[in-house]
């Protein structure tokens, strides 16, 4: 990533991530390559010769990307103010259906803008600003086999190299904590399921022994990182209190698991923040009491913030119950 205009930010940023966990970080300040896993710590220090040619390509990748994000921001006629050019590039492998495929593509403030394609070996733009540019990079043989070659051999073997000193980390399989959550008693049920790797999983509800699927009162949430390389997410479900919830399940399934990770729809394990109201003749003063003890549980949260471990859960599912997500 380049960044101009912006103060005590790198004008440079590359980082590398494995199963969308960060690997590496190298920046135009510290001009090293700076290890986040220890796995990759080791990597680096039985094959120092690897990463000592990595760090020379990554400063003359630094030099050639920052003359393309100038030529990038001329040619879309935005030269001032704060900018950010990300060049995203990588490889994945299936292990279950063992396809492959790579990918090199350019974002402008947010914006993809070109792509490479590597079966024609050429640029791709996504912008009518951009045609220039691709004219332009279409005719860098050299910069296109570089590419090439890159995408066709080199990022699998850093894969190959990441998966065998990584293994007990990146091919582990951690199953998730699920529970029901609901805000009100009108409000959907969420089954929330948390601190599951990887992050190739899907759930939905179950009725009646059959599966219900998009559309079908249930509401879908994105898988979500969580700050400990494990994943989160969460499928809503429509219900009348009128039903009978017992024949209602949710269901979780984890790639490189068999076994389905089942949850009953049981009003009596659903989790709540939702308080019955209270008599709205209570003198003000009741207020005034609560006021004060909220301003106490924030003084006190200033003086002690150290979490402890086994609260992280709690936390998660009460700020989600509160937020309605």
């Amino acid at each position: 990533m380049v960044s101009s205009g912006v103060p005590n930010l790198p004008d440079y940023v590359i980082d590398g991530y494995a199963q969308e966990m960060l690997m590496n970080h190298y920046d135009s300040i510290t001009r090293t390559i700076q290890p986040k896993q220890d796995y990759v710590r080791k990597f680096m220090e039985e094959d120092t010769k690897l990463w000592e040619s990595t760090l020379q390509s990554l400063i003359y990748h630094e030099l050639i990307f920052k003359a393309e994000s100038e030529s990038l921001k001329q040619r879309l006629n935005q030269t001032a103010d704060v900018h950010i050019i990300q060049n995203n590039f990588g490889c994945e492998w299936d292990d279950e259906d063992e396809e492959v495929e790579s990918y090199n593509l350019y974002g402008y403030n947010g914006e993809d803008i070109i792509a490479f394609d590597l079966q024609t070996e050429t640029w791709i733009a996504s912008k009518p600003q951009t045609r220039v540019i691709k004219t332009l990079w279409d005719g860098k043989k050299t910069v296109i086999a570089d590419w090439k070659n890159f995408m066709s051999n080199t990022c699998f073997m850093w894969m190959k190299e990441f998966l065998k000193y990584g293994k007990s980390v990146l091919h582990r399989t951690d199953l998730p904590t699920v529970s029901l959550l609901q805000k009100t008693p009108s409000s959907p049920v969420s089954c929330h399921a948390t601190g599951f790797y990887p992050n190739r999983a899907v759930m939905f509800w179950r009725k009646d022994g059959e599966d219900l699927y998009e559309g079908m009162d249930q509401d879908y949430g994105e898988i979500l990182p969580n700050h400990d390389g494990s994943f989160q997410m969460s499928v809503d479900l429509k219900v009348s209190p009128e039903e009978d919830w017992k024949k209602y399940q949710c269901v979780f399934q984890l790639s490189g698991v068999k076994e389905d990770l089942i949850t009953e729809l049981d009003k009596a394990v659903i989790r709540t923040n939702w308080k019955e109201p209270t008599d709205m003749t209570v003198p003000i003063t009741a207020a005034v009491v609560v006021v004060a003890l909220v301003l106490v549980a924030a003084a006190g949260f200033n003086v002690y913030n150290k979490k402890k471990k086994d609260l992280d859960n709690d936390s998660e599912l009460s700020e989600k119950l509160n937020t309605g997500t």
